[in-house]
C-alpha cells in the first residue's frame, strides 16, 4: 500500500508539474529530424515557436514502419494542463491539427505545447531480433492555408501549371502531328515503324 503511495506520489510530482520533464522548441515550418524517444513510455514535450494569432496549424510526425508503434499527439496549454487530442491515422503518421486562437493569453501561461507518447505495439517478429530501445521520428508543425500546408501550394501551381501546358501547347504544335478524326489517327500510326521490326 506504502510503495503505490509512493508511486503515486513520484507519478504525480514528476509528470504533473513538469520537473524531470524533456522538453525542446519546435518552430513554425522547421522540422526537426531523427528525434527519438524511448520505445516504453517515451514523453516528450515539444513548445510550439513563431505561431501566428486565429491561425491553423498542423503538428505532424512521421515515423519507420518497421518499428512497431503507437505515437499520440496532444495540444496543452502548459507542461501540466490538460491535453486536446484530435488525431488523424495515416499509415507512418501522426497529425494533430488546431487553430492557435488567443496568443497573449496563451505567452502568458508559459506558452502551448504538443506532448508526444509512444507505446510499442506488437512484437518483433524474427527470430534472435531483440526489439529496439528507441525509435527515431521527424517532427513538424506547419501553417495551414485553406487546410493545406503552405508549403504544398507550390506543388499544386506546378501541377496546374503543367495541366495548362498541356492544353496550351498542341496549339503551337504543327498542324500534321495533330489527327483531325479517326482515320487520321489511323494513318499516322501507319507511317510510324512497327516495334517488331
Amino acid at each position: 500500500m506504502i510503495v503505490k503511495l509512493l508511486w503515486l506520489i513520484l507519478f504525480w510530482v514528476t509528470f504533473g508539474y513538469g520537473y524531470g520533464v524533456d522538453v525542446k522548441i519546435l518552430n513554425v515550418g522547421e522540422e526537426l529530424f531523427k528525434e527519438t524517444l524511448p520505445l516504453r513510455m517515451g514523453s516528450r514535450y515539444y513548445q510550439l515557436q513563431g505561431l501566428k494569432a486565429n491561425t491553423w496549424y498542423e503538428v505532424k510526425i512521421s515515423y519507420p514502419t518497421s518499428i512497431p508503434a503507437v505515437f499520440s499527439l496532444e495540444l496543452k496549454k502548459d507542461i501540466s494542463g490538460v491535453g486536446v487530442r484530435k488525431l488523424r491515422k495515416l499509415l507512418n503518421t501522426e497529425k494533430l491539427i488546431f487553430k492557435a486562437e488567443d496568443l497573449d493569453k496563451i505567452n502568458h501561461q508559459d506558452g502551448l505545447y504538443v506532448l508526444i507518447t509512444v507505446e510499442p505495439e506488437g512484437v518483433v517478429a524474427l527470430r534472435g531480433v531483440r526489439e529496439r530501445e528507441n525509435i527515431l521520428f521527424n517532427i513538424v508543425c506547419d501553417e495551414l492555408v485553406m487546410g493545406i500546408p503552405r508549403e504544398a501550394w507550390l506543388v499544386a501551381a506546378f501541377g496546374v501549371a503543367c495541366l495548362v501546358a498541356g492544353f496550351l501547347v498542341p496549339l503551337f504544335l504543327p498542324s500534321f502531328l495533330l489527327p483531325k478524326n479517326q482515320d487520321d489517327f489511323k494513318h499516322v500510326t501507319q507511317l510510324l515503324p512497327d516495334k517488331d521490326s
